[in-house]
């Protein structure tokens, strides 16, 4: 059974409404409550959100039966928390338990002390999150966020596309140490089994791997000599090979031990059946990175970058060369997001595989699909193609898209325009928006798999929305403080 609130209040409990807040906390955890309690306290906004939060529940579970579940608003709200603050999910356990005013937001008053959230609990309730899900909520948060921030209703969008890296949670892969992780897997997880089934065949599972480790280090340390002598060059060149070799050697051996361990176990458990799998799937990791270790080392093959995996955990991960400055490369998935002149992210996507010309066009349709008052957006010249050029000009009134290399003369009188450099220099406020989301969640994700990844990001854009809403309130709020102030320290002087 899943409720998206419990409208029953409970003896003691103030109304989320009611809940004041220190107007003058720069911390992001009032900013956020502050914005999600707008969302609350407006009646036809909370029902949007609401209706769409229903959708989260799983297909089989009922509604209305069974045993309760966490109500829908709290994960809303302990979600966006988590990102905002860039927390992990301890530390989210530890306030969601302990943070006096969260708790009033989620529903308990302050004698409450007997309702404790556990850490299984937020991590399962969380990740029933989509990124469609997310993506509706954020229309909703943005359309409602521009009504609190004063957009007239006839004004147009302008917005700003850029796109950054988000990091996977990896290690920096090298074809050595990724094999380490393939093997440890496969031992471990093959011991594990055969214990589970009564069979003693990987007893020793721990020890091997010690031995896997040893020889792992021993390659490692081994580096290649810059030595002008040939004779020293070379023989230093045949220790590491042989070094090499006898990791790969006893790598082989048990990658090959675990493939006929796992023939040899019958059994129609369906459990059984899916970690054999699991295990298969590591076999398979640590034989392509055999092969790939045996033709670089000994073969003295270059490996083409299309057959490198840079992670055996987080198989989407990317090797990403941006040309930053102290910031070689990057590990991880970039991310394009679209930013109007109010500071709202109107829309993201999780780019696999693509480049900045093959999102610039297609960010745009969705976006002008879920905002269709927007009519320009400015855009870095990595973002240009002569077709983007034609493209974003058919869908946008105003389209500041840089050209690459020579100009020509209209070309050089276009963007040589007040309007088209006044449009660029406004363009830089797009690099705050995207500081301020690795700053609150977004610069490494924490989530497991691609689709960890996408909800991830999701809920980063939205609770930075809701963000945004909270400190215009704030801000508000410390200006009607300051009028006030001001008016009571005139009384004062005119009575003196």
């Amino acid at each position: 059974m899943r409720k998206v609130i419990d409208m029953q209040m409970k003896i003691g409990e103030p109304a989320i409404e009611n809940i004041e807040f220190d107007s003058r906390c720069r911390d992001e955890i009032p900013e956020l409550l502050m914005g999600l309690q707008s969302i609350y306290f407006n009646r036809e906004v909370r029902d949007q959100v609401f209706q769409v939060l229903v959708d989260i529940v799983p297909d089989n579970v009922d509604m209305n039966n069974g045993r309760s579940g966490m109500d829908l608003w709290k994960i809303l709200v302990l979600g966006t928390l988590r990102l905002s603050c860039n927390w992990d999910y301890d530390k989210l356990l530890d306030i969601a338990n302990n943070h006096r005013t969260l708790r009033l937001m989620l529903g308990h008053n302050a004698m409450d002390y007997d309702s404790r959230y556990a850490l299984q609990t937020l991590k399962d309730n969380i990740s029933l999150f989509t990124p469609e899900v997310l993506d509706r909520i954020n229309q909703i948060i943005v359309k409602y966020g521009h009504e609190v921030i004063g957009k007239k209703a006839d004004e147009n969008l302008r917005a700003s596309c850029d796109s950054f890296v988000v990091e996977t949670d990896v290690h920096f892969p090298t074809d050595i140490n990724l094999l380490l992780d393939a093997t440890r897997k496969t031992i471990f997880l093959t011991k594990a089994l055969c214990d589970s089934l009564g069979l003693s065949e990987w007893r020793q599972g721990r020890h091997l791997f010690k031995k896997v480790k040893r020889l792992f280090r021993k390659a490692q340390k081994l580096k290649s000599s810059n030595s002008k002598d040939r004779q020293k060059k070379a023989k230093r060149q045949q220790l590491i090979i042989d070094a090499h070799l006898a990791y790969l050697e006893l790598a082989e051996a048990l990658v090959a031990r675990a493939r006929e361990t796992l023939s040899s176990i019958l059994s129609s458990d369906i459990v059984v059946h899916l970690k054999i799998q699991e295990i298969r799937k590591y076999v398979m990791h640590a034989e392509r990175q055999i092969d790939q270790i045996r033709r670089r080392v000994v073969d003295g093959e270059s490996i083409p970058h299309h057959e490198k995996v840079f992670s055996i955990f987080a198989e989407h991960t990317e090797w990403i060369n941006k040309g930053k400055a102290g910031v070689p490369q990057e590990l991880g998935l970039k991310v394009c997001v679209v930013k109007d002149q109010f500071g709202f992210i109107l829309h993201h996507r999780v780019m696999q595989n693509e480049t900045d010309d093959r999102v610039a066009v297609p960010i745009i349709v969705e976006t002008k699909e879920r905002f269709d008052e927007l009519n320009s957006s400015s855009f870095d010249k990595g973002f240009h193609s002569p077709d983007n050029q034609i493209e974003l000009a058919r869908i946008l009134d105003k389209v500041i898209l840089p050209r690459k290399g020579k100009l020509s003369a209209i070309n050089k009188e276009i963007e040589n325009s007040e309007e088209f450099r006044e449009a660029r220099r406004r363009h830089s406020a797009v690099e705050s928006s995207i500081n301020a989301l690795e700053n609150h969640g977004l610069d490494r994700c924490r989530d497991h798999g691609l689709h960890g990844f996408k909800r991830y990001v999701g809920l980063a854009v939205v609770a930075r929305n809701i963000q945004i809403i909270g400190h215009v309130l704030r801000q508000k709020e410390l200006a009607r403080l300051h009028r006030i102030e001001n008016e009571l320290r005139n009384k004062t002087s005119m009575a003196l």
